[in-house]
């Protein structure tokens, strides 16, 4: 059966990888990008089938406007995918304001955004489903990525919650957690400028090590589309798919860690309740 998708951040990387997968299995696809003429190619092979539209989503007035748009244009959408987003890359005191508010304004916000003009859409067909690319990174951390973690860390909670406002309308969530992954994602870093100071820390030694190329990448970008698609595709799928062996061991490992460590504070968490008489 043919489906209708809205995917954005469609230029390249998984975005346009799964656009592409999903126009040759016959879907239609709304997607977006920031610039225009990325995808003309995919258009004059297409045709009806592909929907593009420009937007930046820290253009918030242009979310809602493109959402809407989308819809009348296809009449239905069963799935939305917010894919778009990037990373910040230095140590938190080396970032700067302005990269600060746009690395919010874009992953956290812009995804926010997005979601809540899509939902009145999917609640008035009776149903549809939500896919938020994160990342390993909304689980674990990585030093020189505060900012990019408390971005896909904040996406994920705002989905948990509204995930559980929603399900009486037919909506549900699936948020993709890729590890490190063969895309342009490191080439496409807003990088900080370094600071001295940070030179034999942490933060210093993974500058070095991304910078020399030493830094593992497992994850295949074509396959891990493919099973993004295959689960996006069940009656019913995971809240949180974790996508590639990278992903899959720091996350299992640091739920571990985490569960471990809830339970040593278990005698003084119960302290703080209130004494009954």
């Amino acid at each position: 059966m043919q489906k209708t998708w809205f995917i954005t951040g469609t230029s390249t990387g998984l975005g346009r990888l799964m656009t592409e997968k999903l126009l040759a299995r016959g879907d239609r696809v709304a997607a977006t990008l920031r610039k225009a003429g990325s995808l003309d190619d995919l258009k004059a092979q297409y045709g009806d089938l592909l929907w593009v539209a420009q937007l930046d989503l820290t253009e918030v007035h242009q979310i809602r406007e493109v959402v809407d748009a989308a819809f009348v244009e296809f009449g239905r959408i069963d799935i939305i995918v917010s894919n778009a987003g990037y990373g910040l890359f230095g140590a938190a005191e080396e970032l700067n304001d302005a990269q600060i508010s746009r690395q919010i304004a874009t992953n956290l916000t812009g995804s926010i955004q997005l979601i809540r003009a899509a939902l009145p859409h999917l609640r008035e067909q009776g149903g549809g489903r939500i896919v938020q690319v994160s990342s390993e990174g909304g689980q674990i951390s990585y030093p020189n990525f505060s900012l990019y973690h408390a971005t896909k860390w904040g996406i994920e909670g705002f989905i948990e919650a509204v995930a559980q406002e929603v399900t009486g309308f037919g909506i549900d969530f699936m948020i993709a957690e890729p590890g490190p992954t063969r895309t342009n994602f490191a080439a496409a870093l807003d990088c900080a400028q370094p600071s001295e100071i940070y030179a034999d820390t942490s933060s210093g030694e993974l500058r070095r090590l991304i910078s020399s190329g030493g830094f593992t990448i497992r994850g295949d970008a074509a396959n891990t589309v493919d099973v993004l698609i295959e689960a996006a595709d069940l009656n019913t799928p995971p809240l949180r798919l974790v996508l590639g062996s990278t992903a899959y061991e720091n996350i299992r490992a640091a739920l571990i860690n985490r569960l471990e460590t809830l339970e040593t504070q278990r005698d003084l968490a119960l302290l703080a309740d209130k004494k009954e008489n």
